[in-house]
């Protein structure tokens, strides 16, 4: 889907602008559908923190503003004592989506 560096405490990325989900989401004015933009997001902060996300659960997720075709994306995120980590996605200086995802109790 999109070309990944981290970068420091960033993850950026550039929506590529033939990705086939935006053929139908939605004809004439196209956006990144926001299970495309969470998934990407999310597996990229399980490769920079090596974090298996299947032991996690999304907390909350907020979707604040449109992707569009080329975009280029910042995911950032942080770990908290307990173990969360919130992430904010960002294209330029636009809020796109915000959340957190909390790990599962131990069995």
């Amino acid at each position: 889907m999109t070309d990944t560096d981290a970068l420091s405490d960033a993850l950026r990325w550039t929506v590529a602008p033939d990705h086939p989900a935006f053929a139908g989401h939605f004809p004439g004015t196209p956006i990144l559908p926001g299970v495309m933009l969470l998934d990407a997001a999310l597996q990229g902060i399980a490769a920079v923190t090596g974090i298996a996300l299947d032991t996690c659960d999304i907390s909350v997720v907020k979707f604040l503003s449109p992707v569009h075709p080329g975009d280029l994306l910042t995911t950032r995120h942080t770990i908290a004592a307990g173990g969360m980590i919130r992430f904010e996605i960002t294209a330029g200086t636009r809020p796109v989506a915000s959340g957190s995802i909390v790990p599962r109790p131990a069995s």
